[in-house]
């Protein structure tokens, strides 16, 4: 029997298939800006797909084979047009006319075959991230069209019904078009905000794969991978932009610890418990270096590059006992100032107490205590009880980490809460 590798076929859909999923979400943005239509520029680079699908295996690879795909997509793009357009001059002929036969979009169609648009991907990626979408939408639509991901992996990474991501995407695709969207990258005073909006969402979709909201997994790797990957098509493409940068040095520091965060069993290992041993180095010197690009841009009081600061005290220490934890308490000063909010504020409090003794970090953590902000929140309730233990009152303790589990999403998170529970106890 011939193995698949034999095959030259076989061989060259697979090329094909590579090829795409790099190319896709360059092609998609490029299709967008021409027909204005995400649903029409998916369908249009599935069609370039399928004709590369027929005619590589018979003619072969092309020499540049992500133009062979864009200037095949944007040909169908035309013959829509074409097709649109001679429907419109028969409903015409029937005294039917609608006010646009379709000759302008012919003519921008046909203009664009020789152009370079330039910055597809990124143009894509500030149009899916668009603020007039609500969070969800936003992380949804990014991961579809950038990720490539189906809806179905979407709903099972977010442990969500297949239909509801789909119409969540539908309505966002819906809400873009009714906009009018120019579908380019935001130029001047408009930049900002709508790259904060971006950034938001990609270190969203790191965080759901580094420490899962629900769920059996604690961890979901390839979903912070991918975060981690559409960073990088910002860095390269934005190499002035600090926070950009120290968006990626966040990210490939904290996920330089995969590998140590979770014992056998599958329950979470304390940060200070940790085997580093098991710490990725090349992810920490990546995020290192990037750290330092941020710096260089003049980036280093952005709140991802202070956050990345954060990360790297704790990747530079060989042991857990090495903690320079008086500098990451000033850091999260200087976070706070920048990025107020009660998770902030919380984690100042540990990195106080860490640093200064159980009782400043309880001094911090009493005024969150009764924040309706963090209500529900666990981590609040674990953190005061690891205070609390620390200082020498399991009984206080054993009564928070029993309510810390009660609050937890997650089972293994609940499980080790229940742990230490039991150990103030005993």
């Amino acid at each position: 029997m011939t193995s698949p590798d034999a095959d030259p076929d076989a061989a060259v859909r697979r090329a094909v298939e590579t090829v795409f999923r790099m190319e896709r979400a360059r092609l998609i943005g490029g299709l967008a800006r021409l027909v204005r239509d995400l649903d029409l520029a998916e369908e249009l680079a599935q069609d370039a797909l399928l004709a590369a699908l027929a005619d590589w295996p018979r003619t072969g690879i092309p020499a540049r084979p992500g133009a062979w795909l864009t200037a095949t997509a944007k040909r169908r793009a035309i013959d829509r047009f074409r097709h649109r357009r001679m429907r419109a001059l028969k409903l015409a002929e029937l005294g039917h006319a609608p006010e646009d036969d379709g000759a302008a979009q012919i003519s921008a169609a046909e203009a664009a075959m020789d152009d370079d648009l330039g910055d597809e991907t990124l143009g894509l990626i500030f149009t899916a991230c668009h603020p007039l979408l609500s969070r969800e939408a936003r992380v949804a639509l990014t991961l579809r069209l950038i990720g490539g991901l189906t809806t179905d992996e979407i709903a099972r990474a977010f442990l969500a019904k297949e239909p509801a991501i789909a119409q969540r995407i539908l309505r966002a695709k819906k809400a873009l078009g009714a906009a009018g969207l120019a579908w380019e990258i935001p130029r001047g005073d408009d930049l900002k905000p709508r790259l904060a909006s971006v950034l938001e969402v990609i270190y969203l979709i790191f965080n759901e794969g580094y420490a899962a909201t629900s769920g059996e997994d604690l961890i979901r790797p390839a979903l912070a991978d991918e975060a981690r990957r559409l960073g990088r098509i910002l860095a390269a493409a934005m190499p002035g932009e600090g926070e950009i940068h120290g968006l990626c040095g966040l990210m490939d520091l904290q996920a330089s610890r995969f590998a140590a965060r979770l014992a056998e069993d599958g329950s979470p290992v304390p940060l200070t418990a940790q085997n580093r041993r098991l710490w990725d180095r090349t992810l920490i010197r990546r995020g290192l270096d990037a750290l330092s690009r941020a710096d260089a841009s003049g980036g280093a009081d952005g709140p991802y590059a202070l956050q990345a600061a954060l990360a790297a005290c704790h990747a530079r220490a060989g042991r857990a006992e090495d903690t320079d934890w008086p500098r990451i308490a000033g850091l999260y000063d200087r976070l706070a100032a920048v990025l107020p909010s009660p998770v902030v504020e919380l984690n100042r409090a540990v990195a106080h107490g860490m640093a200064f003794g159980p009782g400043a970090g309880l001094a911090l953590l009493a005024p969150l205590d009764g924040l309706a902000a963090l209500a529900g929140y666990a981590p609040l309730q674990a953190a005061i009880g690891d205070m609390l233990a620390r200082a020498g009152q399991p009984a206080e303790a054993h009564a928070r980490f029993t309510r810390a589990a009660s609050l937890a999403g997650n089972p293994r998170e609940r499980d080790f809460l229940l742990a230490r529970a039991a150990a103030c106890a005993a």
